[in-house]
């Protein structure tokens, strides 16, 4: 029984990670360019919660479930995507890719800064998403959190495949990524395909901070950790590939409550990063990855 709780944790911790790393690929295959402030938007997701937590607070008097404020806070890290791309990208696109990497850095400080400054640097936490305690599955004690964690993933996700595979804006997004001189000659207009990929895939970070606070808590400085497994679960599963950054960020999560349940955080987090070499080394495209230009 042990061993499936553990399992279902890793699961709930890889779905989290999950939408990070989904996030991550979708800029990345809309513009071949890292976005480095990406951890600092799983963050202010997290505290986009805790704002509107406070003023549901003095306008409801009983606590609110955690889920309830998911539309405002994938609308508002939208936002954020599109203040990135406008502000961080969009000027410099034709500059060098280390143009690029300076200036998200340089956003990503200015928002941890600006989240310090607004909500302190005390650990912040949200309610649970669907309530707190336990449930009996099959003879097995799931956390009633970790199990809202799945099916929110699930659901983000599984709208993400539709959107991305049924329909028209889907199908440009692809294309774009696949080839952007092929689609841009054919009309697709890659400036809002770019606005796109930066609204969604921070949104899909904003989601993970919201998923992530209640149970690990967050501080304005989480950024730098949360882009790192971000960026590793996309070398693992194959540089541009959003089934190979969703299986990477499994892989890492369940390494991770693993490594965790007989030792400590710490020393899951180094070993983390051992194998990240190990894997680079047999791999170096990742499990997904292809020869040529990664597709999305």
């Amino acid at each position: 029984m042990l061993v499936a709780q553990l399992a279902l944790n890793a699961v709930a911790l890889g779905a989290a990670y999950a939408l990070v790393a989904i996030g991550f690929v979708l800029v990345l295959n809309a513009t071949t360019a890292v976005n480095f402030a990406h951890g600092e938007s799983v963050v202010a997701g997290g505290f986009i919660a805790v704002a509107l937590t406070g003023v549901a607070s003095g306008i409801w008097p009983s606590s609110l479930p955690g889920i309830i404020f998911l539309p405002g806070v994938l609308l508002l890290t939208a936002l954020l995507g599109l203040a990135i791309a406008s502000l961080a990208y969009l000027p410099i696109r034709n500059k060098p890719p280390v143009s690029v990497f300076v200036t998200t850095i340089a956003f990503g400080i200015i928002v941890t800064n600006g989240l310090n400054a607004g909500f302190g640097a005390a650990p912040r936490t949200v309610p649970a998403l669907l309530g707190s305690g336990t449930v009996e599955i099959f003879g097995i004690t799931a956390s009633r959190q970790s199990l809202a964690i799945i099916a929110t993933a699930t659901l983000l996700i599984g709208m993400l495949a539709i959107l991305l595979q049924r329909t028209q804006l889907g199908r440009k997004f692809r294309a774009s990524a696949q080839d952007p001189e092929m689609a841009r000659a054919l009309g697709i207009r890659l400036t809002r395909i770019t606005l796109l990929g930066f609204a969604l895939g921070t949104a899909f970070a904003g989601a993970a901070g919201l998923l992530l606070a209640h149970q690990f808590f967050i501080t304005p400085f989480d950024g730098v950790g949360l882009i790192l497994k971000a960026y590793v679960a996309v070398v693992i599963g194959g540089w541009g590939s959003l089934r190979g950054a969703t299986l990477g960020a499994m892989l890492i999560a369940t390494f991770e409550v693993a490594v965790a349940s007989v030792s400590s955080q710490s020393l899951a987090e180094g070993l983390l990063y051992i194998a990240v070499l190990l894997v680079l080394l047999i791999r170096p495209e990742g499990i997904f990855g292809e020869t040529q230009r990664l597709r999305a």
